[in-house]
C-alpha cells in the first residue's frame, strides 16, 4: 500500500525536529574535547550521521503506521505486505547502520542475535550482513592508533607487521604480527570512529528512539539502546577484555576442572596492551561453524557441540560469569593439544573462546534461579519452570510466554514428558512466536531483569552454533544443560544445608536426578545412535 502523500511533511518535520535536537547533545558532547582537529572533524561529521538516523528512524516509523492502513487483522494481504514492510525497513536499517558506522554497527549486530525478540527479516538480515561485513580503517589510520598507545610505529614496536587485518568486527580490526623475540601475536587495534563518535552516538541514537516511541508509542526498542549502553563502553575497555579472559581461564580452572583443559584462551601480551590496542597469542584454527575444515582436523562436529554446551552451561550456572557474544566467529576448534584422543581413535577437540569484551556476572540468586529454571526445563517440571519464571518477574501472565522465548516451544511441548520434548524440529518452531507477539514481547523485556536479557542473547547464539554443527536437531545439548544446573542447584542447596537431615535429604534429590538423567541419555542414545556414527 503506497504511503498518502499528505503523511510525508510530517515525517519530515519528526526527522529534522529530532536532528535539531539530537546535535544539541552531539554539540554538548563535543564540546568537552581538548583535541581541536577531532572536534572539528566531528563537527562536520555528527550532523550528518544524525540527519540520516533521524530520516530512515521516521521514514520506519512512517511506513509501518500507514502502509498497514486498512488491512484487517489476520488477514493474508496483511502479512504479505508485513512481510514486505519488515524486509524493507530492515535494508534500511543495515544501509543506516553501514554508512553510520561505530556503535549504529554494535547496534546491528545486536538485533541480528535477537531472534524471535524482532521480526525475523531483521534478525536474518542484520545477522548476514553485520558479522562478517564490517568496515576497517586504514592503515594509516592503525599506525595513529599504535603510535599513540605504543610510543611508535608497527614497525618499529613489532618485528613484523602486516597491514592487511584478517578480521574486522564493529569495535576494532586484527592484524598478525611478530615480536622481537619471535612470537606470532595477533594485534587487535580500535577504530578510531569509535573512540571519537561513540558518546554523542549513544546520546543521539537515545534521543531518536524515545522520540519515535512518542509519536508511536508500539515501536518501543528502548531496551536495546539501554543494553547497548550499558555493554559497549566495557567493550571499549581492551584491559577489561583482558582481565576477563583471565578470569574466565581461572573460573575452570578453579570450578570446573574435568573440562579446564579443553577450554582455552589465548596469552595476553600485557606490556603490549592498552585499553584500546590488545596483542596476544596467535591461535590457529577453524571456526566453530566450519565443518569441513573441522573433519580435516579428525574431529567429529558431534563432539564439538557437546564441548560448546558443556563449556557454557559451567560458565551459565556454576561460574556465574558468562561470555555474552559466542558467535561462531569468536570460537575456534583445535585438536587437543596433549594429543589424546577416544576410544574409537578420533582426536578430542579443545574449544578457544576469542573476544572477552562482553561478559556478564550473575549474583548467587540469579544463578541458581537460572539454573533451577532450565532444570525444571529440561525435566519437563511446569510447577518448577513457574515457580523459577515468577523470580525473574515474568508473572502469572508471561511466564508461559517467557519459557517458549528460551526454547522456542510452545507451552504445550515444553512440558510434554517425552525425552527430546524441547529439540526444535523444523523452522515452523521457530515462528511461532513472531511479529504478531511485539507487544508481549516488549512488556516481557521491561519486566526481565537486564541479565536475563543478555542470557537469551547468550541462548540464540549458542543455538546457531549448534545448528551449523549438527545439521539437524540437537538431543544431547539439552541433557547437557539440564544436568549441569541440577548439579548446580544441589551444590547450592548442599552449600546452605543446616543440618544433617537436610544434607541426607539433598543427598537422596541428587541420587533421583542422577538416576532420571541416566535413563533420559539411554533414551538419547537409542533415538540418536544411527545419526551419530555419521558425524
Amino acid at each position: 500500500m503506497a504511503v498518502p502523500r499528505s503523511i510525508w511533511p510530517s515525517k519530515w518535520k519528526l526527522a529534522f525536529a529530532a536532528s535539531a535536537l539530537g546535535c544539541g547533545v552531539g554539540a554538548a558532547t563535543i564540546a568537552n574535547s581538548d583535541d581541536p582537529a577531532t572536534s572539528l572533524k566531528l563537527c562536520t561529521a555528527i550532523p550528518l550521521r544524525l540527519f540520516r538516523l533521524s530520516v530512515t528512524a521516521a521514514t520506519i516509523a512512517f511506513d509501518y503506521e500507514y502502509s498497514l492502513m486498512g488491512l484487517p487483522e489476520g488477514s493474508d494481504e496483511r502479512a504479505r505486505v508485513k512481510h514486505e514492510l519488515h524486509t524493507r525497513n530492515a535494508r534500511r536499517l543495515e544501509e543506516l547502520c553501514f554508512k553510520n558506522g561505530g556503535i549504529y554497527i554494535k547496534l546491528g549486530q545486536h538485533v541480528g542475535q535477537l531472534d524471535f525478540l524482532v521480526p525475523l527479516e531483521y534478525s536474518k538480515t542484520m545477522r548476514e550482513s553485520m558479522l562478517n561485513k564490517c568496515p576497517t580503517s586504514t592503515y594509516d589510520q592503525v599506525c595513529r592508533v599504535v603510535k599513540k598507545e605504543l610510543g611508535g610505529t608497527p614497525e618499529e614496536i613489532f618485528d613484523d607487521f602486516d597491514p592487511v587485518p584478517i578480521a574486522s568486527a564493529s569495535i576494532a580490526q586484527v592484524h598478525v604480527a611478530r615480536t622481537h623475540e619471535g612470537q606470532k601475536v595477533a594485534v587487535k587495534v580500535q577504530h578510531t570512529h569509535m573512540t571519537d563518535t561513540a558518546a554523542a552516538d549513544f546520546a543521539t541514537v537515545e534521543l531518536i528512539v524515545n522520540t519515535v516511541h512518542r509519536f508511536f508509542p508500539s515501536f518501543d526498542y528502548r531496551w536495546l539502546v539501554d543494553e547497548v549502553r550499558e555493554t559497549s563502553p566495557k567493550e571499549l575497555d581492551f584491559l577489561n577484555e583482558a582481565k576477563n579472559n583471565i578470569k574466565c581461564m581461572d573460573n575452570f580452572r578453579r570450578l570446573s576442572p574435568h573440562i579446564a583443559g579443553y577450554v582455552y584462551a589465548p596469552k595476553i601480551y600485557w606490556s603490549l596492551s592498552t585499553s584500546k590496542l590488545l596483542t596476544m597469542e596467535f591461535i590457529e584454527g577453524p571456526q566453530v561453524n566450519d565443518l569441513k575444515s573441522i573433519k580435516k582436523l579428525g574431529i567429529r562436529p558431534h563432539d564439538i557441540s557437546k564441548l560448546v554446551s558443556q563449556i557454557f552451561a559451567e560458565m551459565m550456572f556454576k561460574h556465574g560469569f558468562v561470555h555474552c557474544d559466542p558467535h561462531a566467529a569468536n570460537l575456534i576448534v583445535r585438536a587437543l593439544p596433549s594429543g589424546r584422543s577416544s576410544i574409537f581413535g578420533r582426536c578430542k577437540p579443545q574449544l578457544v573462546l576469542l573476544d572477552h569484551g562482553l561478559y556478564k556476572e550473575l549474583d548467587t540468586y540469579t544463578r541458581t534461579s537460572y539454573a533451577a529454571l532450565w532444570k525444571a526445563l529440561v525435566l519437563a517440571d511446569a510447577k518448577g519452570i513457574k515457580e523459577n519464571c515468577m523470580k525473574f518477574g515474568a508473572g502469572e501472565d508471561l511466564y508461559t510466554f517467557f519459557t517458549s522465548i528460551l526454547t522456542m516451544k510452545p507451552w504445550e511441548r515444553v512440558i510434554d514428558p517425552a525425552v527430546d520434548h524441547l529439540v526444535i524440529r523444523d523452522q515452523s518452531d521457530l515462528q511461532i512466536y513472531g511479529p504478531e507477539y511485539f507487544s508481549q514481547v516488549t512488556e516481557l523485556l521491561h519486566r526481565l531483569p537486564r541479565v536475563i536479557l543478555l542470557m537469551m542473547k547468550t541462548n540464540d547464539c549458542l543455538r546457531s552454533v549448534d545448528n551449523a554443527l549438527l545439521q539437524r536437531p540437537s538431543l544431547e545439548s539439552f541433557l547437557i544443560i539440564g544436568r549441569v544446573s541440577a548439579e548446580a542447584v544441589i551444590e547450592e542447596k548442599l552449600s546452605n544445608a543446616k543440618s544433617l537431615f537436610s544434607f541426607i535429604g539433598i543427598w537422596f534429590e541428587e541420587i533421583s536426578l542422577e538416576a532420571r538423567f541416566i535413563i533420559m541419555q539411554l533414551a538419547l542414545w537409542v533415538l540418536q545412535f544411527p545419526k551419530s556414527l555419521s558425524l
